[in-house]
């Protein structure tokens, strides 16, 4: 009868000790994957960033544009009926009324001249909008390229 006892006291021991070990194991399985998915959340986030260096382009504003309180905020290509990113619209901000007609000059990776678009801009001191330039059909604003705004 002792004998049965030790044997039944035995079993649920083991029993007992191989649930503590499974819910370790589910723990540290558990803990590896927050670290794993964490990790990875990481690197896309990084590549993310990378991926938005590498595509955006240079707007400049002119000096004379600067120097009467003109500022840019984002921008976006955008492509037209052809397929070419033709389209720009940019967020200007106005620190004093201005009311001009402004060009946009592209250029490519190599400095050369792409195309140009004009486009009137009217706000007061304190305004702020989008405004769109429509480049000719046939230019294709690419990554990395200089857009001038004079």
């Amino acid at each position: 009868m002792k004998c049965n006892l030790y044997v039944v006291l035995l079993i649920l021991l083991l029993l007992t000790s191989c649930n503590r070990i499974a819910n370790k194991t589910k723990e540290g399985i558990n803990k590896g994957g927050e670290v794993v998915g964490e990790t990875a959340t990481e690197f896309f986030e990084g590549v993310s960033e990378g991926v938005d260096k590498t595509l955006e382009c240079d707007i400049k504003l002119s000096k004379d544009l600067t120097s009467i309180g003109l500022k840019t905020g984002v921008y976006n290509v955008n492509s037209g009926s052809n397929g070419n990113n033709n389209q720009l619209t940019l967020y200007l901000i106005f620190d004093n009324a201005i009311s001009e007609t402004i060009v946009a000059k592209a250029y490519n990776k190599n400095g050369l001249e792409i195309g140009r678009a004009k486009t009137i801009i009217n706000g007061n001191a304190g305004d702020a909008g989008y405004y769109d330039f429509e480049f000719d059909t046939r230019t294709d604003i690419g990554f990395r390229n200089k857009i001038v705004i004079e």
